[in-house]
């Protein structure tokens, strides 16, 4: 049987969630969605996928969003992770989307402004800043490496299924 996606809405922003991901109630007021992604085999657990919005004042511009995904990332041998990373730029239905790819060890804070972190290697982050005339969507896809590239052909598709109304 085939499953296809379903689109979702929130302040505007309409996107089609892949069937396979899960969603999950939001941890807080500021994440619009979140989606478990199982994980793949061989892997000790899911990844999982939030849609961040802020409103108009956002949270920050797309590169202070980008670096500070990319500080939440530290590399195996100590090098610097901003030489690791990919970032791209594109346009989505007449919406600028600037993307991350980055993978090592991933370190970011438990919560916001915890002093505990995560120490997760073998880990991936792709995120996305999302520009739309009612302020900036994040998205941010963690996980193991492994299941994060099993996810990457869905997250192309939610990414290249975003519109603004």
């Amino acid at each position: 049987m085939l499953m296809t996606a379903v689109a979702l809405t929130f302040a505007g922003l309409t996107y089609a969630a892949p069937p396979a991901w899960h969603t999950r109630p939001p941890a807080s007021s500021m994440r619009v969605a979140e989606f478990v992604i199982p994980k793949a085999q061989g892997d000790p657990e899911d990844a999982e996928l939030v849609i961040y919005y802020f409103g108009a004042g956002g949270v920050g511009s797309a590169d202070a969003n980008i670096n500070r995904w990319i500080g939440q990332v530290q590399q195996p041998d100590r090098s610097d992770s901003k030489t690791k990373a990919k970032r791209a730029e594109r346009t989505v239905n007449g919406l600028k989307v600037t993307t991350l790819d980055v993978s090592g060890t991933y370190t970011a804070e438990m919560s916001p402004g915890a002093t505990d972190h995560y120490n997760k290697p073998g880990y991936r982050v792709c995120a996305a800043v999302v520009e739309t005339p009612q302020g900036a969507y994040y998205l941010k896809m963690t996980g193991p490496a492994k299941t994060v590239a099993a996810a990457q052909g869905d997250y192309e598709k939610l990414l290249s299924s975003l519109k603004f109304n």
